[in-house]
């Protein structure tokens, strides 16, 4: 009922964003969307293309005096570096990098260039997911649902929620020549029970997060609750750890969900890879990337999470109006009121 489509690609003119399905009466302004896109730009680990863009959404339809309309919502960012790019000469990129989309792509799609892979399969495009997230979460707000991120592990070592005891692992990952990844971990309040279904494999609300996650770029494993951990546990162990979905549905319970994001395989350090003009094995060369995307990253999970979140909440509730949800919405059984037996559930 929620949906987004994106357009655009790391170095052209702009990045557009179609909101679709947000219900009319939500307060919705470009300030709020700037919140999220100025987080998506942390310096931690970023390279220079942080410097050049000051990423701002503008609202160009579905929304009036400040309000949705219920019509699609529009917007677009536009990339500062597009200048520099435009009008310019440039050669046809050959040497794929392992790790990354370019082989598989020039597979694909017939191209004689990675370019147009690498431009589109940028996490340039994530500012897109970002803006369209902002949107969702002004929705689930609007219902007292929190979603916050934080950071887990950089590089493999415990970490600070913002990073900031790992600024000297990333900058000798810079000098190194290397990358680093990470884990993220989102947490929701406030989420009541009856999202998502258990009748069908597509209506899981885990699965649907976990394709929703996973669709990020470089993320490489997703987990609900404590995922991987519970494999090793008894069973008599795993109360109160399944991260607020069980069998497809929200329990009323804070949802978890965690994310691994692999070291981005675009580093200064050459790697061998062939050049597919020529068929001769040669070194990759450096494109500009970030040395460690995770701290910037957090924002872009809670989004994915945002935009999954709001669609579940939209189908569960119905409604063409925030008021007429927000009807429904008091309906819903109060979770931890339901009985004392609530308790067992959460320990």
């Amino acid at each position: 009922m929620i949906r987004y489509v994106s357009a655009g690609e790391s170095h052209g003119p702009q990045l557009t964003v179609v909101v679709e399905g947000l219900p009319a009466g939500l307060p919705l302004d470009e300030n709020l969307v700037r919140a999220d896109l100025a987080r998506r730009q942390l310096p931690l680990g970023a390279g220079r293309r942080m410097a050049i863009e000051t990423d701002r959404a503008a609202i160009t339809s579905g929304v009036l005096a400040g309000v949705t309309t219920g019509a699609p919502v529009a917007m677009t960012i536009a990339n500062a570096n597009h200048a520099a790019w435009k009008g310019r000469e440039v050669p046809a990129y050959t040497a794929p990098r392992p790790g990354h989309a370019d082989f598989a792509a020039v597979v694909k799609y017939g191209y004689d260039d990675i370019r147009p892979s690498l431009e589109r399969a940028s996490a340039r495009e994530t500012a897109s997911r970002v803006a369209a997230g902002a949107c969702c979460r002004a929705l689930l707000k609007a219902f007292g649902i929190a979603v916050e991120g934080r950071l887990v592990s950089l590089g493999g070592r415990p970490c600070a929620a913002d990073g900031s005891d790992a600024v000297d692992l990333v900058e000798q990952a810079r000098a190194d020549g290397e990358t680093l990844g990470g884990v993220i971990e989102v947490s929701v309040s406030g989420v009541p029970v009856g999202l998502g279904s258990h009748v069908s494999a597509d209506r899981k609300l885990d699965g649907r997060l976990a394709a929703a996650v996973m669709s990020i770029p470089a993320i490489k494993g997703v987990e609900i609750g404590d995922g991987f951990a519970l494999a090793g546990m008894k069973g008599t162990e795993t109360r109160g750890r399944m991260g607020g979905v069980t069998g497809g549905i929200t329990d009323g319970g804070t949802l978890v969900v965690r994310a691994a994001m692999k070291p981005i395989p675009t580093t200064i350090k050459s790697q061998p890879t062939v050049d597919l003009a020529t068929g001769e094995p040669c070194g990759t060369t450096y494109e500009r990337s970030d040395v460690c995307p995770v701290p910037r990253a957090v924002v872009v999970v809670e989004s994915a999470v945002c935009l999954v979140l709001a669609d579940a909440l939209a189908e569960k509730l119905g409604g063409d109006s925030v008021a007429e949800m927000k009807a429904r919405f008091d309906l819903l059984p109060k979770t931890r009121a339901l009985s004392a037996a609530a308790k067992v559930f959460w320990p």
